[in-house]
């Protein structure tokens, strides 16, 4: 059931209505019965991998959280026994390990159940080629694994949600089917947002009163999610196929013009569908993390992480990054680093094997596959050598003034968004030698003066499509430039009458119907990050 087929839009109208008719105990329970329906229609085996990591991490987050408890308890009565103080200290200490075992039992299991599904052939080809090097004939036999739809973001939630049980950032929720919930709800199954617990569970579990202005302020972010999918990044879909499939044909400048025709298919796709993501809870009443922000009006690729998936990022950083860096080996490390390389030099080890461990780790999840991970490692070069110039970058700020000037802000822009596009064509070619041909060819195939022979009107999409393209990339830019300072929404009920936003979106919604791009049967193309 894609987000973009007439069967989810049906799923979602019914569900809608019939969350505000029932009673409000019902509201939550009718919430999960839709979220596992929706994930039944993705494959009814799958049911089984969502229901294995839902039961782990949910036993996990109970022994965790009974153990705390018990520890309390204990505790305080033995302030009343006039025990020597190391020894609570080492009772204490006991407890937390007991904790911290439990823990890590539980997100081992969950992580595995992750890492069998999404990289054991991954494994085995690399044993293969292993075997091959060594000229040893035996092979092992691939595996017929399908990846159940949205087990990164679920597993990763899931994680999380024991982490911070762990960490006592909330107690365990004892309900197993309210968590159940919190784990599988659907709109964020495909590609997101990764919730936490104490973000999502009080909107989640609460019974929301209906209101025209919440559900329709929703159906707005909805309408323009399904703008930017269907009309921007499935009608562009032909051509970056087509320029990528056959690298053989296209190189030197087509090789640019692919590398930007998938930065923007991909960024219309992606938060295409976190709109829609977000615009569905927000129908519901229930709030939902933003998961961009402008990511190519940043200045530096430091930034446009921070803009771009934003809860994946701050995911790795509170569950790797920081854990990574203060951890006892880290310390050591760092002890050693400074004894023998000197205190500036001593400071950036730790910080750049945690740094480093975040990037294979978020190039991995991306996908099973080198040119994912060479990928993350390549946006970990980037920004140590960004970090590594800045001194330079200081100096050079201080003869030269550019704290004010247009130029040299849209000079960084530019730059941020051609470095980014670039490091994305590893996912395009899906293979990293040919991916670093394909970047050469940029370089030595000089063929820029056959920009108007017609090729680019055999990509798959005609000079009708092109102008559509053009016009609707120049609406996402205008609506982001506006966004700079608000919401766009929030802007337009301030400032517009009811029957002039209905009449904005109501065109919104002809031009998606008249213009959107659709697939074999009327149903659009899956979301590219559904993959993941």
């Amino acid at each position: 059931m894609l987000f973009t087929s007439y069967e989810f839009i049906g799923f979602v109208v019914l569900l809608v209505a019939l969350y505000y008719v029932l009673p409000k105990k019902l509201k939550w329970p009718l919430l999960l019965l839709g979220s596992y329906v929706f994930y039944y229609f993705a494959g009814w085996k799958f049911l089984f991998y969502i229901f294995g990591v839902t039961g782990i991490t949910y036993v996990a987050g109970l022994l965790i959280s009974a153990n705390k408890t018990r520890s309390d308890l204990q505790l305080k009565a033995m302030k009343g026994q006039d025990l020597p103080k190391d020894e609570r200290k080492r009772f204490k200490e006991a407890n937390r390990t007991k904790r911290r075992r439990i823990m890590a039992v539980g997100i081992t299991i969950a992580l595995l159940v992750l890492a069998v599904v999404k990289y054991t052939n991954f494994t085995i080809h690399n044993i293969n080629s292993l075997l091959t090097v060594f000229h040893i004939s035996k092979q092992l036999n691939f595996l017929n694994i399908a990846l159940p739809m949205g087990i990164s973001f679920y597993t990763f939630q899931a994680v999380g949600y024991v982490i911070d049980v762990y960490r006592d950032r909330h107690e365990a929720q004892r309900n197993f089917f309210k968590y159940a919930l919190f784990v599988s709800f659907f709109p964020q199954l495909v590609q997101g947002p990764i919730s936490r617990y104490g973000d999502l569970s009080k909107e989640l579990f609460t019974p929301h009163p209906f209101s025209g202005r919440v559900v329709g302020r929703g159906l707005e972010r909805v309408i323009w999610g399904y703008f930017k999918k269907l009309v921007i990044a499935d009608r562009i879909l032909p051509a970056v196929n087509t320029l990528i499939g056959t690298p053989e044909q296209f190189k030197g400048m087509y090789v640019f013009a692919a590398m930007m025709f998938y930065a923007l298919e991909l960024y219309a796709d992606f938060t295409g569908g976190i709109d829609i993501t977000i615009g569905i809870a927000e129908m519901l009443g229930i709030p939902v993390k933003e998961n961009f922000e402008r990511p190519f009006f940043s200045k530096n690729i430091a930034e446009y992480w921070r803009r771009w998936h934003i809860t994946m990022g701050t995911w790795f950083t509170d569950y790797i990054f920081y854990p990574i860096s203060v951890s006892s080996p880290m310390l050591k490390l760092s002890k050693w680093s400074r004894a023998h390389l000197g205190e500036k030099a001593g400071k950036r080890v730790p910080v750049y094997l945690a740094s480093f461990v975040v990037w294979f780790t978020t190039g991995i999840w991306h996908g099973a596959s080198w040119n994912f991970i060479v990928w993350g490692l390549g946006n970990f070069v980037v920004i140590m050598i960004s970090q590594e110039l800045e001194p330079l970058y200081r100096k050079f700020h201080k003869k030269f003034d550019t704290s004010g000037s247009t130029t040299y802000k849209t000079f960084q822009v530019g730059r941020t968004v051609l470095l980014m596009s670039a490091l994305r064509l590893f996912d395009c070619y899906r293979d990293v030698p040919l991916t670093f041909k394909m970047f050469g060819t940029m370089f030595t195939t000089w063929n820029w003066g056959s920009i108007g022979d017609g090729i680019f009107l055999q990509l798959g999409i005609s000079r009708a499509d092109y102008v559509i393209l053009a016009l609707g990339t120049l609406l996402l830019i205008v609506v982001s430039m506006i966004a700079r300072s608000g919401s766009v929404r929030d802007k337009m009920e301030k400032r517009l009458p009811m029957p002039v936003r209905f009449g904005v979106f109501a065109l919104l919604v002809i031009v998606i119907l008249i213009f959107g791009a659709y697939g074999k049967g009327y149903d659009a193309s899956q979301f590219i990050y559904n993959q993941f």
